[in-house]
C-alpha cells in the first residue's frame, strides 16, 4: 500500500521560515540601506514575540496531563519545542552576518554602530566621561550572595552580568541597564557614529565593581512566557477591566523560555544562569548583533535630511480618493454609492470625516463600533466622545484582550465611558476581532444605516503602514445585518441569522467551506473553477483539506499568504493546482480577501479573519460581500498586481520554503505600482499629479507616466463636466 503524501507543515516552523524571509529583505539590492536595518529590527521583534507567545504556549502544554498533538505533523509540544530550538540557532548566525553587512553599507553614508574595541582615543575618553556623568550615578548593581538573592530578571530587559573574584573567591554580579537612559550614545563628530548604552556599561563594569576583579562579563536578556490566560475570571462578579489590569502585571513574571547573550558567556556564568532560570542549553542563544533593536527607529532622527533620503524609502503620503473632490458631505457620498478605501495608498481621513459628520448630524441616532487596536493618539475617539456628548447613543465593543495593546485599550475605554459612551468588553470566551462600524440615522420617518466594514484596525498610525481595505456602504441589507450583529454581541449570542455577512464563530467557516465545495463541484462538471484568497495565515486543518480536495478536482487555486502557511502546494496528486505566494515589502500586507469563481459568477468577500482555527472558531470575525461592480474591479486590480509581482513576492515550494520568482520581461513590484496608481486616482489637481510623478518615477518611466497622467486629467475633466 502506497503511503499517503503529506501536504501540511508545522505552524511554528512555517512561521520561522516566514520571519527568515523578513530578515532576507535586508539582503535585497532594491531595499535602501536604512530600510534594511529596519527589517533586521522587525525580524528581531517578531522573534521576541514568537518566543513570548508561541514558545510560551507550547511550554505550558508540556505540563498538561494530556499533551495536545499538532494535527498537521503529529508532534507533541516537547517535540515541537525541540524542532523550534534547532531551527532558531542558525537564524541568529544569519542575523549577525546580515547586520555586519548592513552596518558596513550604512558606514559608507557616515552612519555606523561602532564596537567599543574600535573606538579612537578621543572617543574612548568621551564614552568614559559619558558613563561617569550620565550612566553610573543611576545604576543599581548587585553582587549575588546570601544577603542579596538572585533578582527577578524582567522580560526582555537588558543586563550586564559579571563573574567576579573577591578575596580569592568567585561571585556573580549583575547590572540592570536602566530603562530610562538613551540607548543610542552618539560619538562626537559630523558623522552618525554611535555605541549602545549597554555596551558602555559592559565596558566600564570594572568601575562599578571597583572593590573586586571582573573575570568575565556579558550582556544578557531573558525572554519570558507572556501567553497569559484571560479566558476565565477569578471572580465572575469582578469588573473585567480591573481584572485585566491585575493580569497584565503577571506577564513580566512568568516562566523564562529563552536566554540570549552577547559575544561570550563564561561557562560558569552560563551554568549559574541556567540553574537560576530553569533553562536548558538548547534555550540559550548567542548573538554578536544587538539583542534588542527597537532603538533603530529612533536612530533616523539623528541622520541629516540629505543622508536620510539616500538611505530610506522616498516619503509617501496617503492620497485622497478622487471622490473626495466632490464638495458634499461624506454621509451624502456614502448614501449615493458604495465607497472603498485602500490603505495605506489612500487616506483614512474620509472614514474619520464620516464619523465626525455623524457625531454632529441631528439625524443620527446611534453609532456602534468594534475596536481592537488604536493608535496612541486617535481622532476616532474624539469623534465618538463628541457624538455621546451630543446625545447620540454610542456603543463601543472594546476588546481588552488585544495582545500587547491591553493597557492602551483599558485607557481608551475609561476615556469613552467618561464621555457617556456605552463600553462593552466583547464576549467571555471569544475575542472580538471584527472591524465594523454602524451609523443609524432617521430619514423621512424611516431608520437607515451607513455601514463600514474593514480588514484592519481603526488605527490611524498603522493605516499608513499596513495594507487594508475599508468598505463604506448604505446597502440596507448589510446595514440590517450589522444592526443584528451588534445586538447579538450585546447579548453574548455568537449565532444569529445574517443574510449577507459571514460572522465567526457562527456561519463563516461553514459558508467558506461550502464555497470551496461549490468550486470543486464546478470543476468536476468540467466548468471553469477558480479560487483566489489573500490572507495573513492559513492553519485550519479542515479548510486545508477542503482546498486540497478542490485542487485534486481541478480547481485552480491562487493564494497570497503573507505569513504562516501550513498547506504545502505543488505536491503531485494532492495540491498541484495550488499556487501560494508571499509578498513582503515596504508595507505590511494585512488585508483579507476571498474570491470564489470568475467574472459575474464570482463571490467576493473582504474580511477581518485569517483562515486559522482561532479566527474561525474562537474569535468573533466578520466578512462582507462586495456587490458593487466597480469596487469588485478595484479589489481584483489589487489581487492581479500581487499575483503578477516578481520583485517582492516569493513562491512557497512543496517543502515549505520560499523561492524567488523567475525573472520576466516585465518587472512588477505591486506595492510600488499601487503607490503610483494612488497618485493617478487621487483628487486631481495638476500639482498633486506632477509631484506624484517626481516622487515615483525614474527617468525611463517619466514619458509613460506623463502619458497616463494626461489621460487621467482628461478623464477627470470629463467627470467634472458630468
Amino acid at each position: 500500500m502506497t503511503e499517503k503524501k503529506i501536504y501540511t507543515q508545522n505552524r511554528e516552523l512555517s512561521w520561522l521560515r516566514f520571519d527568515e524571509r523578513v530578515l532576507e529583505e535586508a539582503l535585497e539590492e532594491n531595499v535602501p540601506a536604512f530600510e534594511k536595518l529596519k527589517f533586521i529590527s522587525i525580524f528581531t521583534s517578531n522573534l521576541d514575540e514568537f518566543f513570548m507567545i508561541r514558545v510560551g504556549s507550547l511550554y505550558d502544554q508540556t505540563f498538561l496531563p494530556k499533551i495536545p498533538v499538532d494535527n498537521k505533523t503529529g508532534m507533541n509540544a516537547a517535540e515541537q519545542l525541540n524542532e523550534i530550538f534547532k531551527a532558531v540557532k542558525p537564524l541568529y548566525a544569519k542575523k549577525d552576518s546580515i547586520y555586519r553587512k548592513v552596518n558596513e553599507e550604512l558606514g559608507r553614508y557616515g552612519i555606523c554602530h561602532v564596537a567599543m574595541t574600535d573606538l579612537g582615543e578621543k572617543e574612548k575618553k568621551y564614552t568614559e566621561e559619558y558613563f561617569a556623568s550620565n550612566i553610573q550615578p543611576i545604576l543599581s548593581p548587585q553582587i549575588i550572595n546570601t544577603h542579596h538573592p538572585f533578582p527577578h530578571l524582567i522580560n526582555k530587559a537588558l543586563y550586564v552580568t559579571v563573574l567576579l573574584k573577591i578575596n580569592e573567591k568567585t561571585a556573580f554580579g549583575i547590572i540592570p541597564v536602566p530603562a530610562g537612559i538613551d540607548r543610542i550614545v552618539r560619538l562626537p563628530g559630523e558623522n552618525v557614529r554611535y555605541v549602545l548604552s549597554e555596551e558602555i556599561i559592559s565596558e566600564y563594569a570594572q568601575n562599578v565593581f571597583d572593590n573586586c576583579r571582573i573575570i568575565s562579563k556579558s550582556i544578557i536578556s531573558v525572554t519570558r512566557n507572556a501567553d497569559i490566560n484571560v479566558s476565565s475570571l477569578a471572580d465572575e462578579d469582578e469588573d473585567f477591566r480591573h481584572y485585566m489590569k491585575k493580569l497584565l502585571k503577571k506577564r513580566s513574571r512568568l516562566a523564562p523560555v529563552r536566554l540570549e547573550y552577547s559575544e561570550v558567556l563564561d561557562s560558569r556564568l552560563e551554568k549559574y544562569l541556567s540553574e537560576k532560570l530553569g533553562l536548558q542549553k538548547k534555550q540559550i542563544f548567542k548573538a554578536t548583533s544587538p539583542l534588542e533593536m527597537s532603538y533603530v527607529f529612533r536612530l533616523m532622527d539623528m541622520i541629516p535630511r540629505d543622508t536620510a533620503s539616500a538611505v530610506s524609502y522616498e516619503a509617501f503620503e496617503p492620497q485622497a480618493p478622487y471622490w473626495m473632490g466632490r464638495k458634499e458631505p461624506m454621509m451624502n457620498k456614502a448614501v449615493r454609492e458604495d465607497l472603498l478605501l485602500s490603505y495605506p495608498y489612500q487616506q483614512m481621513n474620509p472614514f474619520l470625516q464620516l464619523l465626525k459628520e455623524a457625531a454632529n448630524d441631528p439625524r443620527v441616532i446611534s453609532i456602534k463600533i468594534t475596536i481592537y487596536r488604536l493608535a496612541g493618539k486617535a481622532a476616532l475617539i474624539d469623534h465618538l466622545r463628541t457624538a455621546a456628548e451630543n446625545g447620540k447613543e454610542v456603543t463601543v465593543i472594546m476588546e481588552l484582550r488585544a495582545r500587547f495593546d491591553e493597557a492602551n485599550n483599558i485607557n481608551w475605554s475609561e476615556s469613552l465611558e467618561d464621555a457617556g459612551c456605552t463600553v462593552m468588553y466583547g464576549l467571555p470566551d471569544y475575542k472580538v476581532h471584527s472591524k465594523v462600524c454602524l451609523i443609524t440615522y432617521m430619514e423621512k420617518g424611516r431608520l437607515k444605516h451607513i455601514t463600514q466594514i474593514g480588514t484592519g484596525n481603526y488605527n490611524e498610525k498603522t493605516a499608513r503602514l499596513y495594507t487594508d481595505l475599508s468598505l463604506i456602504t448604505a446597502d440596507e441589507t448589510i446595514g440590517k445585518d450589522a444592526a443584528e450583529y451588534f445586538k447579538n454581541i450585546s447579548i453574548s449570542n455568537t449565532g444569529g441569522h445574517y443574510s449577507n455577512l459571514l460572522v465567526a464563530p457562527g456561519n463563516m467557516k461553514q459558508t467558506l467551506l461550502m464555497l470551496i465545495e461549490r468550486e470543486k463541484e464546478k470543476a468536476l462538471r468540467g466548468e471553469k473553477a477558480e479560487i483566489i484568497i489573500k490572507i495573513n495565515s492559513l492553519t485550519d486543518r479542515e479548510t486545508i483539506d477542503k482546498l486540497a480536495a478542490a485542487s485534486q478536482a481541478g480547481v485552480k487555486i491562487k493564494m497570497i499568504i503573507r505569513g504562516i502557511c501550513c498547506l504545502l502546494p505543488g505536491i503531485e496528486g494532492y495540491t498541484d493546482n495550488i499556487q501560494i505566494t508571499s509578498v513582503v515589502g515596504r508595507f505590511l500586507e494585512h488585508s483579507r480577501i476571498y474570491c470564489f469563481g470568475k467574472g459575474d459568477d464570482m463571490i467576493m468577500y473582504i474580511s477581518s479573519a485569517d483562515l486559522m482555527t482561532r479566527n474561525l472558531s474562537r474569535r468573533v470575525e466578520v466578512a462582507c460581500p462586495i456587490k458593487n461592480r466597480k469596487i469588485r474591479e478595484q479589489v481584483m486590480e489589487i489581487l492581479d498586481l500581487m499575483l503578477a509581482d516578481n520583485v517582492k513576492a516569493r513562491q512557497i515550494n512543496s517543502l515549505g520554503y520560499y523561492e524567488k520568482i523567475a525573472s520576466a520581461k516585465t518587472v512588477t513590484d505591486c506595492q510600488n505600482e499601487l503607490i503610483k496608481r494612488s497618485f493617478y486616482q487621487a483628487v486631481g489637481s495638476s500639482d498633486a499629479l506632477s509631484k506624484g510623478t517626481a516622487k515615483i518615477a525614474g527617468p525611463c518611466e517619466k514619458k509613460r507616466l506623463a502619458e497616463i497622467i494626461s489621460s487621467i486629467r482628461g478623464a477627470l475633466t470629463e467627470r467634472k463636466k458630468k
